[in-house]
């Protein structure tokens, strides 16, 4: 290790030694009010037996995150598997792609994330909380949901007769770049709108060796409107989202296939990029019945056109994914001590290619799922949920020129699969400094369109990958504990959890070849995982806040091999000072620190990856007048401009670097008033 790191360590050290040693007027510091949720139930996370984090992406945009994906990942036990900034996916717990499920506006979220290069495809824009479930959920969401989960939740609605508008800019000195949103709401009690529109770029990154990553630029344009009304026992919230969004795309070669342009530029239509049309368009309906029973209807079409342009302007992939879906919920309570949900979901999809160069074929999917969950509390300090569910999956290809049919290895297929699930857990809370939560459960994936029918090369990753109708649906069994510890000065968290996969799939390299290409070919093994988050929290100063959290995991398959993209083990240490001085309403001071131990335990044929520390230190401050509310940051990632590569990064493959030091500069206006002054 280098000197400086351990002069960083012995820093740390210092600070938590001094912190302890001070002098603590405890009664002046206050513990935080339960955050309430909505993606499982709106109750106290307390009081669920799930394994759950809430953040507000407005509490951290101070903190140099440079998507939505980083703010997610501040979450202990999840990281990103990245194809440069631009370009990235969360992981929980090792788990990523069709093993996590995403939801927007109550709806699973659909954007063909099969392929290791692509991307969530969502951005802070308009999202107001990020809920992360760590655990299997398929019990009330079907397949797709045996990793984890997470939930989007856009911005709530100003107060009745009241509007409220904001603007923001974030700018990342790396890439000369960032994003500006602006965007206004109005409530006129019965009924309520907002519009909000944005647009993000960013030229290519420079390493830790200030070394210019090429064609790592990117660029997005976003539109969201919405509109909603009450109309006695019915709410109704209507948003149409639409992104476009240009990513530039590296291989291996890309140095000898394109020449450098100019070190700013930002050009994306002459070298290769990936291309990708999202319009969203979703319905929330909650209805009051009579019985004092509630039933949610959330209805939604997802359009996702995904295109790559391979070089010269020219569209060879073109492909349109469209998924129509509905999710029904209804929740009564039975007794005192007793609550039912009963739900079910379905979804239909369509897969059509456009282009020349096709990976999947063309393919309806069709899903549905119903699922009942008890909730019975045995006492005040004492939860019990149960719950079950049953669904299917129907899926059937079509032929699809130079991809399936007689001269090709797969011919078109139908597969029909059905799958159960169930979920057991409690939560006990015998003091109010303490909770212990358990659950078991198992989650299920049938395997996606990629693993059954793919037959083609990959540019991006230039691979010729080949699936097999045949696998059978990949299940999960899991244990998750979590015990909480809390005062008013002193908090720990500790998160065992134990993964048995069975009939994992993955990707196997074979000593087969396509024109020089190396063929890949999907295979099932089962698998076993293991791992902990911990966190320890104290503040023995008030407003002085410190935050040590550690996280590692195991992921292998039963033949002893690691499983590919195992995140290396983590510390992170966080101090935040606030005050509040005369001319500023608040003010935040913030130090990180992140070490990443060497990673090793690697998948046959996956390089390993050296440890790495990154410092991070930053600073906003917040004022108002009159009725304009000012947020003002700066921010710096990376301030040694260290030289790494983070295990989750497929830069590693192409000898590319991370990111090196950032300086993120953010600005923020809100403001407001009633109908009247409008």
């Amino acid at each position: 290790m280098q000197p400086y790191r351990s002069l960083l360590f012995a820093f740390i050290a210092f600070l938590i030694v001094d912190n302890f040693q001070a002098q603590t007027d405890t009664s002046k510091i206050t513990r935080l009010n339960p955050v309430l949720i909505t993606a499982y139930k709106p109750k106290p996370l307390k009081e669920l037996s799930i394994n759950i984090s809430a953040v507000k992406t407005d509490s951290l945009s101070f903190r140099g995150n440079y998507s939505l994906a980083d703010i997610i990942a501040t979450t202990p036990g999840v990281e990103l598997l990245s194809t440069g900034p631009g370009i990235s996916k969360p992981v929980i717990r090792g788990l990523s792609g069709n093993r996590i499920l995403i939801l927007l506006n109550g709806l699973k979220f659909k954007n063909q994330q099969w392929q290791e290069e692509h991307g969530m495809g969502l951005a802070d824009f308009g999202i107001f909380r990020v809920e992360v479930i760590k655990g299997p959920l398929s019990v009330l969401y079907g397949t797709d949901a045996l990793g984890g989960m997470i939930n989007l939740i856009d911005k709530p609605n100003p107060e009745a007769d009241s509007w409220k508008a904001d603007a923001s800019l974030k700018f990342n000195s790396n890439t000369l770049g960032g994003l500006f949103q602006a965007g206004y709401q109005e409530n006129n009690s019965s009924t309520w709108w907002n519009l909000r529109l944005g647009l993000e770029n960013n030229a290519d990154y420079s390493d830790g060796n200030n070394d210019r990553i090429l064609n790592s630029r990117n660029d997005v344009y976003y539109l969201k409107a919405g509109y909603g009304f009450k109309r006695k026992n019915w709410t109704s919230n209507n948003t149409f989202t639409s992104t476009y969004t240009r990513s530039g795309f590296i291989f291996n070669d890309i140095y000898d296939f394109i020449e450098p342009d100019a070190r700013w530029s930002r050009k994306l239509s002459e070298n290769p990029a990936h291309l990708v049309l999202l319009n969203l368009l979703s319905s929330e309906n909650n209805f009051q019945l009579k019985d004092d029973s509630r039933l949610h209807l959330n209805l939604g079409v997802h359009s996702n056109r995904r295109m790559e342009n391979e070089g010269g302007g020219k569209i060879s992939l073109d492909m349109h994914l469209l998924n129509i879906q509905y999710l029904l919920k209804w929740e009564k309570r039975l007794s005192e001590k007793n609550k039912l949900v009963l739900s079910n979901l379905a979804s239909f999809e369509d897969n059509t290619n456009y282009g020349a160069r096709k990976l999947v074929p063309d393919a309806n999917m069709q899903e549905a799922n119903i699922s009942g969950f008890l909730e019975t509390s045995l006492s005040g300090e004492f939860i019990l949920e149960n719950g079950m569910g049953i669904g299917e999956k129907y899926i059937k290809t079509f032929f699809t020129p130079r991809l399936n049919g007689p001269e090709e290895e797969n011919d078109p297929f139908e597969k029909f699969s059905w799958y159960y699930n169930f979920y057991s857990g409690f939560s006990w809370l015998p003091s109010k400094d303490f909770n212990l939560k358990f659950n078991v459960a198992t989650g299920v994936r049938v395997p996606n369109l990629a693993e059954l029918s793919s037959n083609g090369l990959h540019e991006g990753i230039f691979t010729y990958e080949i699936g097999d109708p045949n696998l059978e649906n990949e299940k999960n069994y899991s244990f998750n504990l979590n015990l909480n510890y809390q005062t008013q000065n002193f908090g720990f968290s500790l998160s065992p959890f134990y993964n048995y996969f069975s009939k994992f799939v993955y990707l196997a390299e074979t000593a087969e070849d396509y024109f020089g290409f190396p063929v890949f070919r999907y295979r099932q093994q089962d698998a076993r995982q293991y791992g902990t988050e911990a966190v320890i929290n104290f503040e023995p100063v008030e407003n002085w806040k410190n935050r040590l959290v550690y996280s590692g995991m195991i992921s292998k398959t039963i033949n002893g091999n690691y499983t590919p993209y195992l995140p290396a083990q983590k510390l992170k240490y966080h101090l935040d000072y606030s005050m509040k001085p005369d001319f500023v309403r608040e003010l935040n001071i913030y130090s990180e620190v992140d070490y990443a131990f060497e990673q090793n335990k690697t998948a046959p044929n996956e390089i390993a990856t050296g440890d790495y520390l990154l410092l991070n230190l930053g600073a906003s401050a917040s004022f108002d007048r009159g009725n304009k509310h000012f947020e003002i940051g700066i921010s710096a990632n990376n301030l040694l401009n260290e030289s790494y590569y983070d295990h989750l990064s497929r830069f590693k493959n192409y000898g590319l670097l991370n990111m090196g030091r950032n300086i993120i500069l953010t600005f923020k206006l809100n403001f407001g008033g009633t109908m009247s002054q409008s």
